[in-house]
């Protein structure tokens, strides 16, 4: 038997106010679409901001539904519409705000393991890393300089 170390590195910033201007702005883009998240089940709204290669920022927010796995997380919900609006352009940067809405959530909020999934087939496409911002309400906000370091044993399309 071999064992194989994984490692991975993440970057964390004590407060909004240390991002660069281009990612905070694309913060509150996330934190804007919060704000319209549709989550009377689980009381928990997500925002997220894509940053394309063409400027163009696109939003989205956790759609619940009763019937639990018709609802669609915030990061797919943009990630999907991106990629159907500017089938052709690249993904730079995601921003993910969340928390609940009973609360103040000061710690940061990754992705779950399918948002991880869906960003990693388009990481895979454009053969390139995407930077992925995350946070909670307040507080603290993590990057990752590529979906690798969220999930490092990526399914793609080379299994199949």
């Amino acid at each position: 038997m071999k064992k194989i170390k994984i490692e991975t590195a993440l970057f964390v910033f004590e407060n909004e106010n240390q991002l660069p201007p281009q990612v905070s702005k694309l913060i509150n883009s996330a934190k804007k679409a919060r704000l319209d998240a549709h989550a009377p089940y689980s009381n928990f709204a997500v925002g997220a901001a894509i940053l394309l290669d063409n400027d163009e920022v696109i939003t989205g927010n956790n759609q619940e539904n009763a019937s639990y796995p018709s609802g669609l997380c915030a990061e797919r919900t943009a990630i999907y519409y991106a990629g159907a609006k500017y089938p052709k352009a690249n993904f730079l940067k995601i921003a993910i705000v969340a928390g609940s809405l009973k609360g103040k959530t000061s710690q940061p909020i990754p992705p779950c393991g399918a948002c991880r999934q869906a960003i990693a087939e388009y990481e895979v496409r454009q053969k390139s890393p995407i930077e992925i911002y995350f946070m909670g309400t307040s507080g603290k906000v993590m990057k990752s300089n590529s979906l690798e370091n969220l999930l490092p044993l990526i399914f793609d399309k080379s299994q199949l």
